[in-house]
């Protein structure tokens, strides 16, 4: 019944990536269908995870008070009916309003597999078990850009919601019928809805703020807002006496503390990775789409494969070690790629990708084992929720800084082969910010301590 329960899990997990990856080499089609602007498409991107983030922290609570099958089987259950809804959308604010709801879905996918998984199995096999998990995660990012690309080529985009709307469906039929148990940690309490609005309009005003920063100087206020709901956040929680999240925990806690905040360094030196690397391959190398995709690959290939193997290595040797190894590699990729020109020999840019795919494999499994090892089972919810957090915030933050520095180079121009010099020197100083970000990451990942494995099951 547990590996039942690891592969229906581990399906879940496939579809949001695969989703937010295969999505993205539609969004020209969907403009010209629409006729949309610019920012209207990428509303139609951000919005998914505007929500996710928004959603995690309170749903993961919640799953700890109603039950985290219950919230699971809500949460297949909406984003089956959400993409559907966004395979019939008739506007683009239509399927934006769609996306929104798929995006508080995935947080009700996210909030509680990976506490399921910590319930299910014991500390000694949680490795394993996060590294296949986190696996999916990276075959749903390698897939995305394939499927995605062909089924709109063949099929129209609508029939990428389709496809999603009927695994995720499946996923439902085989929850109803394989898993029965429910877990709750912490029945009868009461539950911060107030905490829940400050945190959720806090964490979207951020978000949006920090990744409109470069495009109008009114994002500033957003970014502003969100500081400043956040901090009365903290303060409402101090005082509340059934907190959304135990502040006191990143206190007390030093393994998590640090996890999370290595996971948010991890996550904001590479969000902009394939990103940079799209471009300069199209741009600066002048390749196609299809091609550039097919270099990509390498990254979340390798970081499929290894994931499953890092998480098993966690188990049976410090989380911290294994992960700190990981982001050292990473950091090395990323300095590598301070040097990218238009010179720059072929081979090296797959391999590199491929290093960056290695590193972070060692890196995020074990992280996650560190994390909710660390904790005791009534936070479980919390922590999972916390991690995914962790990453939306940082590939935001990520997406944004890189975002900048290309403006700063370019500024607002549309980028042409023209540009392809610029666009190269930006590209270095991404590069050489991340790996800075990234060095840093390497002592908060060291700094977590050792883990006490008894304490925590």
């Amino acid at each position: 019944m547990k590996n039942i329960t690891l592969w229906i899990l581990t399906v879940a997990s496939f579809l949001t990536p695969f989703m937010g990856s295969a999505i993205n080499l539609a969004i020209p089609v969907i403009g010209r269908e629409f006729g949309s602007d610019v920012y209207q498409l990428s509303l139609a991107l951000t919005s998914f995870l505007l929500a996710s983030a928004a959603f995690l922290l309170p749903l993961g609570r919640l799953s700890d008070i109603l039950g985290k099958r219950k919230i699971f089987v809500w949460g297949i259950a909406l984003f089956s009916c959400s993409s559907l809804l966004c395979a019939f959308a008739w506007s683009i604010n239509a399927l934006i309003l769609f996306r929104i709801l798929q995006g508080a879905a995935s947080a009700m996918i996210f909030a509680t597999s990976v506490s399921i998984l910590t319930l299910v199995f014991s500390p000694e096999e949680r490795g394993r078990v996060f590294g296949i998990n986190s696996a999916a995660v990276y075959i749903g990012l390698s897939l995305g850009p394939v499927m995605g690309g062909s089924i709109t080529h063949y099929w129209g985009w609508r029939y990428i919601f389709i496809f999603t709307a009927l695994v995720s469906f499946m996923v439902l039929l085989l929850v109803r019928k394989y898993l029965q148990k429910e877990w709750v940690s912490a029945k009868g309490e009461q539950f911060d809805l107030k905490g829940a609005l400050f945190y959720g309009l806090g964490v979207s005003a951020l978000m949006y703020g920090a990744s409109s920063l470069a495009r109008w100087s009114g994002a500033t206020v957003f970014l502003g807002a969100g500081l400043g709901l956040l901090f009365f956040f903290v303060l409402f929680e101090l005082k509340t006496k059934t907190p959304l999240i135990q502040l006191g925990i990143f206190r007390h806690n030093v393994t998590f503390t640090f996890s999370s905040l290595a996971a948010l360094i991890s996550y904001s030196a590479t969000a902009a990775v394939g990103f940079l690397i799209s471009l300069h391959l199209q741009i600066v190398r002048g390749l196609d789409a299809q091609m550039a995709g097919m270099v990509l690959l390498c990254q979340p290939v390798l970081q499929a494969l290894f994931s499953p193997f890092a998480g098993r290595l966690s188990d049976r040797v410090e989380p911290r070690v294994v992960a700190s190894i990981g982001m050292a590699v990473t950091t090395l990729g990323l300095f590598f790629f301070t040097f990218l020109t238009a010179g720059t020999p072929w081979w090296f840019l797959p391999a590199n990708l491929a290093l960056l795919g290695i590193g972070f494999a060692f890196f995020a499994s074990p992280n996650n084992n560190a994390i909710m090892s660390s904790v005791e089972k009534k936070e479980y919810g919390v922590a999972s929720a916390v991690l995914g957090t962790m990453r939306l915030l940082g590939q935001s933050l990520g997406m944004a800084l890189m975002t900048f520095i290309i403006t700063l180079y370019l500024g607002t121009v549309t980028i042409t082969p023209e540009s392809g010099d610029l666009l190269a020197r930006s590209t270095q100083v991404a590069f050489l910010l991340f790996t800075w970000l990234c060095f840093g990451g390497i002592f908060a990942s060291l700094a977590r301590g050792k883990l006490n494995r008894e304490e925590a099951s």
